[in-house]
C-alpha cells in the first residue's frame, strides 16, 4: 500500500443503474373531470398508458377513442327536446 492512496474502508457502494428510456413512465398530464361519468371514466382509462411500454399505448388510446366516439354518437341519437329549440 502506498502513502498516496488511502486504504478503502467498508464496502464499495454500487453505482445506481441508468434509467431505462424505454421503461414506462407517467406523463404527468392532469385529467380534469368533465362531470359526465361515462366520459370521466374514459379519461381515467388514459392513466393505464402510464404503466405500459410505448407499444401498449395504442390499445389504450384506441379504446378511449372508441368510447368517446360512442358517447358523442349517443348524443345525436337522443330525441330532441323541443324546449331547447334555439331558433328565433
Amino acid at each position: 500500500m502506498s502513502d498516496s492512496m488511502p486504504a478503502q474502508e467498508g464496502p464499495v457502494p454500487e453505482p445506481e443503474p441508468a434509467p431505462d428510456p424505454a421503461a414506462p413512465a407517467p406523463l404527468g398530464v392532469p385529467r380534469v373531470p368533465t362531470g359526465k361519468a361515462e366520459v370521466d371514466a374514459l379519461l381515467e382509462r388514459l392513466a393505464d398508458a402510464d404503466h405500459l411500454a410505448a407499444d401498449g399505448h395504442l390499445e389504450v388510446y384506441e379504446d378511449v377513442h372508441r368510447g368517446l366516439r360512442d358517447a358523442l354518437t349517443a348524443l345525436d341519437r337522443r330525441p330532441h327536446d323541443p324546449s331547447h329549440n334555439h331558433r328565433s
